[in-house]
């Protein structure tokens, strides 16, 4: 029988590792940066609210008196650190995300060393989890593809989905040995603190663990515990006093819609996934139970309703068939028999990881910048937002900003109230009647009388605007980029 030489599997252990060791490494840089886009400003705000009054924040985002499902138990845990030691909030964001990224890599290899003993398994899957994707960007938070994780890593979903791969490694060892009482009460506590703390993410660990207990097929005095389990983590989740968990079931169709293109260009966004799906038909041949492929077709259930029934919210499942197919490609590797046939599927997953890393070359530029990146690399770098740092020292917290959708995402981040929410926000009862009264501040035809109504009316004392706002009721202070002007209301 031939063996594989010791100088070339060592080769093969080490090359995966030094790569996931390069990713992480690039991970910490970004933290330092802390690129900002998409939810930032919203996960900042909720450590503002939290670290002003953690028994009564308010909403997030606007001066009203309302629950919000963003104050989750990691939120509140930094919010806490912020109060107790001062810091700013995006240090203490820095911290999370620091935090967040270690149990994301502790946690991927703890769950891939239940599935496999090879010593290259764990890094091998992580690059398959950040770099197998497509060649077209998605970023989307629960989605952690390497671009989408530089501009995510301080969001509560990498912190959730870290805590995911723990639970499922907890789960499945659970499932394997008699666990006591006490690890299945455990594990029903962890599982409503990842619901709480990002609910997609919870949906996700959710259909991971029903998939890892049908593989197991428990007997009936285990099927017993998990059901105490069950039952514990929903009576934590009908406790937590900061909002109603179970009415997000009726959240709105503002929220299908801002989710709606998660069911665009899949291929392009997805296609590399296919090797994983091949590796996972290959897997279900061998076992007919196989966890990673019913945590797989579970996801692609879930996702396909979504699309077919109009509920495009569903789609935030679909890492539950992502990253079992990105699993069982780097697990395919390191169990193919044959030496050849192991080189073979080596090679090309190896390709296909090369096509994911150069699609998401441009997140090396929220390290270098723009200018130190090759121009190849530079056409795929997306410019982070810039933010609204410029406001502070005239804008104090809790003062009510008219600022329009963008701007609304950012400058609550800092302390200030907006008008209108940035973002869809099921537990503000008026948030469309504070939405039309931004568009129609703005609007071109709008009487000077209506705009000092609908000031008057939200008691703003700064507006975020353009030049040509200028006029009676308004005092310009100061400039900022893209020619925005901050005016000072005046009577």
């Amino acid at each position: 029988m031939r063996t594989t030489p010791p100088s070339t599997a060592s080769a093969g252990r080490a090359l995966p590792q030094a790569a996931a060791a390069l990713v992480l490494l690039l991970m910490l840089l970004v933290i330092v940066r802390l690129p900002w886009a998409g939810d930032l400003g919203m996960h900042a705000a909720t450590v503002q609210r939290l670290r002003h009054s953690l028994l009564h924040p308010g909403n997030p985002l606007v001066d009203a008196d309302t629950a919000s499902p963003y104050y989750s138990p990691w939120m509140l845990v930094l919010a806490t650190v912020a109060r107790l030691t001062g810091l700013s909030v995006f240090v203490v964001l820095r911290m999370g995300a620091v935090v967040g990224l270690g149990l994301l890599v502790t946690g991927v290899w703890r769950y891939v060393r239940t599935l496999s003993a090879h010593r290259a398994a764990p890094a091998l899957a992580l690059l398959c989890l950040v770099f197998l994707w497509g060649p077209s960007l998605l970023n989307w938070s629960g989605f952690i593809g390497l671009n989408s994780l530089a501009l995510t890593i301080a969001y509560p979903s990498v912190f959730a989905l870290g805590l995911s791969f723990h639970f499922w490694a907890w789960l499945t060892r659970a499932l394997r040995e008699d666990a006591a009482w006490g690890r299945w009460l455990w594990l029903g506590a962890l599982w409503s603190l990842i619901l709480l703390c990002h609910q997609f993410t919870g949906v996700v660990a959710s259909l991971g663990a029903l998939a890892m207990v049908i593989a197991a097929r428990p007997a009936r005095a285990v099927l017993l515990r998990l059901a105490a389990a069950l039952a514990l983590g929903v009576v934590v989740l009908w406790l937590w006093p900061y909002y109603d968990f179970f009415s997000l079931f009726s959240a709105g169709g503002d929220l299908e819609a801002i989710h709606e293109p998660l069911y665009e260009h899949l291929l392009g966004r997805f296609g590399l996934v296919l090797l994983g799906v091949a590796a996972l038909g290959l897997r279900w041949r061998r076992d007919r139970w196989d966890p990673l492929v019913l945590f797989f077709l579970l996801g692609v259930l879930m996702f396909a309703a979504g699309g077919l029934s109009g509920h495009y919210s569903w789609g935030r499942a679909l890492p539950a068939a992502l990253i079992p197919a990105q699993l069982a490609a780097a697990l395919e590797v390191v169990s193919a028999g044959r030496r050849s046939l192991r080189t073979g599927v080596a090679c090309v997953l190896g390709a296909g990881l090369a096509v994911g890393a150069w699609a998401q070359a441009g997140t090396l530029g929220y390290v270098t910048g723009r200018a130190a990146l090759p121009s190849p690399v530079a056409a795929k770098y997306q410019t982070p937002w810039v933010g609204y740092h410029w406001l502070t020292p005239w804008v104090k917290y809790g003062d009510v900003v008219m600022a329009r959708t963008t701007p609304a995402r950012q400058i609550p981040a800092y302390g200030p109230y907006t008008v209108a929410p940035g973002y869809p926000d099921i537990f503000l009862p008026d948030a469309a009647r504070r939405e039309a009264a931004v568009e129609r501040y703005f609007a071109s035809g709008t009487p000077a009388t209506e705009r000092a109504a609908i000031l008057h009316r939200y008691d703003v004392r700064w507006v975020v605007g353009s030049r040509r706002l200028a006029g009676p009721g308004l005092r310009k202070v100061t400039g900022g980029p893209a020619h925005q002007v901050l005016y000072r209301v005046v009577p």
